[in-house]
């Protein structure tokens, strides 16, 4: 999205008239969350003064901020659990997604398994290359980014909820490291439940696809700041 996010911080950029870090806040709200911990990096003071301690949307919202040394998506979960922030099960949604399901059959599915971590999937006719992930009879088979083929006609959803031990046993603290790459060894094991999700997915990581967001919640008409009485 540059040079928009060359000045400001994508989760920031304005979506329907505010910034889209308010939209998806509201939306973790509505699904039933209530502490949110937001791993920021480029800009992340500018996040951490706009959202505040979250009270807004009736959560409580702590940040884990990489500053200029990014350490990957993995890496920052493991500041966030040398910082006391995961807890033992948690979900991970990515900054620039807005995902609009009904989380607790995912929940429910993730602790009927005995896989360590569930990642949703959604069924990917549009544009194929763009696919990583194999399904099959019901289980998730690989994920891997960058490999589409023939086989793979699934796409990460964009939601993932995870065992605390992942982070602990397969991050080392310090170590910079990206959350796909654990997802995939996690794949490879057979350690890594599927969720197919029908709904699709909306994200703010290309002009277009802001538009199709934008378009998506005006259809909905409205929403107000949500907070706890």
């Amino acid at each position: 999205m540059r040079p928009y996010t060359d000045t400001v911080p994508k989760v920031l950029l304005p979506v329907g008239g505010e910034p889209f870090a308010a939209h998806q806040l509201r939306l973790l709200r509505s699904q039933g969350f209530t502490d949110v911990v937001l791993c920021v990096g480029h800009l992340g003071e500018r996040v951490e003064e706009f959202v505040g301690d979250g009270a807004d949307y009736g959560l409580r919202t702590r940040f884990v901020n990489d500053g200029p040394h990014l350490r990957g998506t993995a890496g920052a979960l493991r500041q966030a659990l040398d910082l006391g922030l995961l807890a033992e099960t948690f979900a991970v949604v990515y900054g620039d997604s807005y995902l609009p399901i009904d989380v607790a059959p995912v929940w429910g599915a993730f602790e009927s398994t005995s896989q360590p971590a569930l990642m949703t999937i959604f069924r990917n006719d549009v544009d194929p290359e763009q696919s990583n992930v194999v399904y099959e009879d019901g289980r998730l088979v690989r994920y891997q980014k960058g490999a589409a083929g023939p086989a793979m006609r699934y796409i990460d959803f964009g939601l993932s909820i995870l065992d605390r031990s992942v982070i602990a046993d397969r991050v080392p603290t310090g170590a910079t490291v990206d959350l796909a790459t654990v997802m995939e060894d996690l794949s490879h094991e057979g350690a890594l439940a599927g969720f197919v999700v029908e709904q699709r997915y909306y994200e703010i990581g290309s002009p277009a696809g802001l538009e199709d967001l934008e378009r998506y919640l005006a259809s909905r008409g409205p929403t107000a700041t949500v907070s706890d009485p």
